[in-house]
């Protein structure tokens, strides 16, 4: 396993403002017993109607039929959490420079970009509660629609559309999803019906049925538990990654003329390295050209060291331990080590990314490279715990803006006791990579630590 799986465990939002919402809050507080809150008028009608019912019988009167008995205590169901749909009248917004800016959009440019920061500047809009608007540009410059929104998360020169996002990402499939890759529809046919793009927040289970959608969508910017792909013409999105995301080529290929240690040169412009064969391919028992593929280039990377006879098609020891240093190399550690290639180690070897392996006795990192400190153990971040690693954590975290819950003064700055101020600043850097739930609880594990100090 070389990438933790990203689920989120999301909550809708409560106070959200849309009519339905609102309704639905009001109706739940009439629905539910004075002892849980409920409403005294509501709780006083439906002890009215039981009355009125109780007298019917005795009375010989006509009692209120079942079916109103059943309303008077029914409970609102929530409302349709689908989008608003656009208008005929209302044109999707086209390419366009950012609002304020001089001259003619003739297409956007990009630089480089993390995950975090896609994440991070898609959640600007949510917080603000950015108004949808096909028309109208928010005070960054980005126009208010889906497209804009994407626009402004994957920080374009320019304002995009749904026709022109896919020049700026390359496809993948749902398997390699990640946070901050989209998920877009463009209707060719008729671009107001229908055409749409969410930012991926990350996936709410282990099925994979429901994601965390970034997206802007009547009323307002917003992100919610959504059905994978969408709500409708869900078998018509299709999802990018941006090409200027850190990483971008992993599990995907490289696009050009790309080196490959293990093969030569790619055929050119349009052409990929070779794909990943996947796990089956590695490990004890496998014997197959793609074994034989992986230790030239593991050789070319540094490993020589490990083969006694050349790499070859049948897997042996000496591929696990040379996959394994490749892998340290990177200053992964725990299961992202374990000498077993995945998308992401394969993708480093075959388009020369990465580190090299080390010389024997050099240590991790090489080539004067910084190592990345290994995981200390989760036992260590725990209330009253004394360790250098603690310290450690808090000015990493305060290196890459995630220190705020340090106020200052003895014992609240980075300092070798753990505390809650280390625990609430972990989180927020969690929170940042689209965790939720337990995975964003604010102790560090392997994943938080490779991470951070990346």
């Amino acid at each position: 396993m070389e990438d933790a799986p990203v689920f989120v465990e999301f909550d809708p939002e409560s106070d959200c403002d849309c009519p339905g919402c609102i309704h639905w809050r009001r109706s739940m507080a009439h629905a539910l017993p004075l002892r849980l809150g409920g409403h005294p008028a509501a709780h006083g009608a439906r002890r009215a109607l039981v009355l009125v019912a109780a007298a019917g019988t005795v009375l010989g009167g006509q009692a209120l039929p079942a079916v109103a008995l059943a309303d008077a205590g029914a409970r609102p169901t929530r409302p349709d959490p689908r989008p608003a749909p656009d208008g005929p009248d209302t044109p999707q917004g086209g390419v366009s420079p950012l609002h304020g800016g001089a001259g003619t959009s003739a297409g956007s440019t990009y630089r480089a970009i993390t995950r975090t920061e896609i994440i991070e500047r898609a959640q600007t809009w949510v917080t603000a509660r950015v108004p949808y608007s096909m028309s109208e540009y928010w005070t960054d410059g980005y126009r208010q629609d889906c497209s804009g929104f994407v626009s402004m998360a994957w920080n374009l020169s320019g304002n995009e559309w749904t026709g022109t996002l896919d020049k700026y990402g390359t496809r993948i499939a749902k398997e390699q999803l990640r946070p901050g890759d989209i998920l877009l529809f463009h209707n060719p046919a008729n671009p107001t019906n229908g055409s749409h793009v969410t930012i991926f927040g990350g996936w709410t289970d282990s099925t994979q049925t429901f994601y965390v959608a970034y997206e802007q969508a009547r009323p307002h910017a917003r992100k919610q538990a959504t059905p994978y792909a969408y709500w409708a013409n869900a078998n018509r999105y299709v999802a990018y990654r941006f090409k200027g995301v850190e990483g971008a080529a992993e599990d995907v290929g490289a696009v050009g003329a790309v080196e490959d240690p293990a093969g030569g040169k790619a055929s050119g412009a349009g052409s990929a390295v070779t794909p990943y064969p996947g796990a089956g391919a590695f490990g004890p028992g496998a014997d197959n050209k793609y074994v034989t593929r992986l230790g030239k280039a593991l050789v070319a990377r540094g490993g020589k060291r490990f083969y006694r006879s050349g790499p070859g098609p049948r897997w042996t020891e000496a591929d696990r331990r040379a996959t394994r240093a490749f892998q340290l190399a990177q200053g992964w550690r725990g299961a992202d080590a374990d000498g077993l290639p995945g998308p992401t180690t394969w993708s480093y070897l075959m388009q020369g990314k990465g580190r090299d392996i080390p010389a024997a006795g050099a240590g991790v990192g090489g080539s004067g490279a910084e190592a990345r400190p290994a995981f200390p153990g989760r036992g260590v971040f725990r209330p009253g715990q004394s360790h250098a690693a603690v310290e450690q954590l808090g000015r990493q975290l305060v290196r890459k803006g995630y220190g705020r819950y340090y106020t200052g003064g003895p014992g609240r700055g980075p300092d070798p006791v753990w505390s809650e101020s280390d625990r609430r600043n972990v989180e927020a850097f969690q929170r940042a990579q689209g965790w939720r739930g337990a995975a964003a609880n604010g102790y560090p594990g392997p994943e938080t630590w490779r991470r951070l100090f990346r």
